[in-house]
């Protein structure tokens, strides 16, 4: 997960990687192309720099690496970039915050996976934090309490938003089987099939010249240094502040929505955002219920 040792400063590394992809929404959106265009030369720039991050650092060629571990990582970048597509997607129909805050509860679905297929356990607690969480994003989505008409391509797009944050749950699962395969590794063999996966169906040619810097942007800063940044620093540190910090990101994106393309936020979208924090910190920081004290008595 990095070499720690010579990590400085971890928590504004993770703290800069957040505010980095907070405002992932806005470069997609500059670049003005479908997202499967979009997703292909995120992967393509991407692959490029993590490449190049991994032969200088010395972590290519990796001799350790087995069949297995390729077809997990392989399977894992097929997950990734379907939920990428589908997170861009949801750009397009709903706005940016809305998209980015429902994307946000990922989390859950990572634990939801564990529970239905791999038999883990879950506490009383964490059930309760997580229905508090998704009652949060049916307030987040705009889909209710909602001052202005609901349409069908914003109901869509929300759809689009939780299948993208399930399949990346789905990949993070995926991860979990790689052992100590370096994360950096596994990110460029996830662009690398996105490239792949993508090429068939993206816009290769005639792109417009005002487009490529927004797509470099999205490959090299949110996906190439973002990510190194937030591998380097999530080994040297505690859940609670990992839990804090991630929530950057999704406040970037609410201030970029409503600073350039003048998107507010409506009173129920912010109590179900509160909501989604709250059960995301209750689940990571073992928060204990009152009610749950009560019962125990």
């Amino acid at each position: 997960m990095g070499d720690t040792h010579t990590v400085k400063f971890p928590a504004a590394r993770l703290a800069l990687a957040m505010a980095i992809l907070g405002t992932i929404g806005a470069f997609a959106t500059e670049a003005g192309l479908d997202p499967i265009t979009t997703v292909f030369w995120r992967c393509v720039f991407a692959a490029i720099f993590l490449a190049t991050w991994c032969l200088v650092r010395g972590y290519l060629p990796d001799q350790s690496l087995s069949f297995r571990q390729i077809a997990l990582a392989a399977l894992g970048g097929v997950c990734m970039v379907l939920s990428w597509a589908a997170f861009f997607m949801g750009f397009a129909m709903t706005s940016i915050a809305t998209t980015t805050i429902v994307y946000h509860i990922q989390p859950f679905f990572v634990i939801l996976i564990g529970v239905v297929f791999l038999k883990e356990r879950i506490a009383f607690d964490q059930l309760i934090w997580m229905a508090g969480a998704f009652v949060g994003v049916v307030l987040a989505s705009g889909l209710v309490a909602s001052s202005l008409p609901v349409s069908g391509t914003w109901v869509r797009g929300i759809g689009l938003t939780l299948a993208a944050a399930l399949l990346y749950a789905v990949a993070t699962i995926l991860a979990k089987g790689l052992g100590r395969q370096r994360p950096e590794i596994t990110a460029l063999c996830q662009t690398m099939v996105g490239i792949v996966l993508l090429s068939p169906f993206a816009k290769v040619t005639h792109i417009p010249v005002a487009s490529w810097g927004w797509l470099a942007g999205i490959g090299v800063l949110h996906t190439g240094i973002a990510y190194v940044l937030m591998y380097s620093a999530y080994p040297r540190l505690k859940t609670p502040v990992i839990g804090v910090l991630t929530f950057i990101y999704p406040l970037v994106a609410i201030f970029i929505d409503w600073a350039i393309y003048d998107h507010s936020l409506g009173i129920a979208q912010v109590v179900g955002m509160t909501m989604i924090v709250l059960g995301t910190l209750g689940v990571r920081l073992g928060w204990r219920l009152p009610i749950h004290k009560r019962l125990a008595g």
